[in-house]
């Protein structure tokens, strides 16, 4: 399309969904890794990077002690917390981040879309203050908020794409499941995935 202005949004690639956090997704941080490259190198090419969050304050039933792994979940991304921080690899990208939106403060929040920037600002809102039409979607995880995320991003009327070799699933049963919904919701799918 031409004249379209298209921003990069790193979705959750925070060291508990990393190896060795406590909700640790296969491959994350060799996304961490890959992300960061892709920003480093061709950052130039999008008109906007910003990235997203899990900031759990008290979410209530998220977190469980007997996580049923799809509605609650063990302790993760506590605000302040090593865990919430975005992985260490992916430091090289960083500055060239242009803003960060936190979610589930207080609740269960998947997408992206759910967070506010530091100003309170939806992404939704910041995007469109800057004439972004369409989204690349990365991160962690496939299957949840990576889908989440790239779902709303297209309910919100911009052209999606999920670059698949840059996220990671928990599980290839909903990791298939989830690339599905995202093809019925007109999501561009870039990429092969990286298969948990």
């Amino acid at each position: 399309m031409t004249g379209e202005r298209r921003a990069l949004v790193v979705v959750d690639v925070q060291r508990d969904f990393c190896e060795g956090g406590s909700l640790a997704v296969a491959g994350g941080s060799a996304v961490a890794a890959d992300v960061a490259e892709l920003v480093t190198t061709h950052g130039d090419t999008y008109a906007e990077i910003v990235a997203t969050a899990d900031w759990h304050g008290d979410p209530g039933s998220h977190w469980s002690a007997t996580p049923d792994y799809v509605d609650t979940w063990p302790v993760h991304c506590a605000a302040g917390s090593e865990g919430a921080d975005f992985h260490p690899d992916l430091a090289p990208a960083m500055g060239q981040v242009d803003e960060v939106f936190r979610k589930g403060r207080s609740a269960a929040a998947y997408s992206g879309f759910e967070g506010v920037s530091d100003d309170g600002e939806s992404l939704a809102s910041w995007l469109r203050g800057r004439s972004v039409d369409a989204v690349d979607c990365v991160g962690i995880a496939t299957d949840h908020c990576v889908r989440a995320t790239a779902l709303d991003a297209a309910r919100a009327g911009f052209a999606t794409r999920v670059l698949l070799s840059l996220t990671a699933g928990v599980a290839a049963e909903t990791t298939a499941a989830a690339l599905d919904e995202l093809r019925a919701a007109g999501v561009e799918l870039v990429g092969a995935p990286r298969l948990p």
